[in-house]
């Protein structure tokens, strides 16, 4: 059974940058996809970026040309830098993937502040 763990949420000045970091253990050499979404407290959660096993990567709207998603096999991590953070990117940031076999996977999530 795979488990994805988050890190790098915490506390930033409006323009400032986070790099977020999920590490999947033991490995994410089965997955699909791999992706972060976000949540506010009594909001629906929504998805930041994906990326599939080939390479192809997606972006909301509201991040383009702000955040990049990337990952490195050999560490089985995905990561998401933000840059330009803005005080609505505030949110709970969950990392997922998806495991060929397993189905839905998610960790348990990482608090990413901003303020103005």
């Amino acid at each position: 059974q795979v488990t994805l763990v988050e890190s790098g949420g915490g506390l930033v000045q409006a323009g400032g940058s986070l790099r977020l970091s999920c590490v999947a253990s033991p490995t994410m050499r089965t997955m699909q996809s791999m992706g972060w979404y976000r949540q506010v407290p009594g909001q629906q959660r929504e998805l930041v970026a994906t990326m599939t096993a080939g390479g192809r990567i997606d972006y909301a709207d509201s991040v383009k040309g702000r955040f990049t998603i990337s990952r490195d096999n050999a560490r089985n991590t995905v990561y998401l830098k933000m840059n330009s953070l803005k005080p609505e990117d505030t949110a709970n940031y969950y990392c997922q993937m998806t495991d060929f076999l397993a189905g839905d996977i998610w960790g348990q999530g990482t608090q990413v502040t901003v303020s103005s």
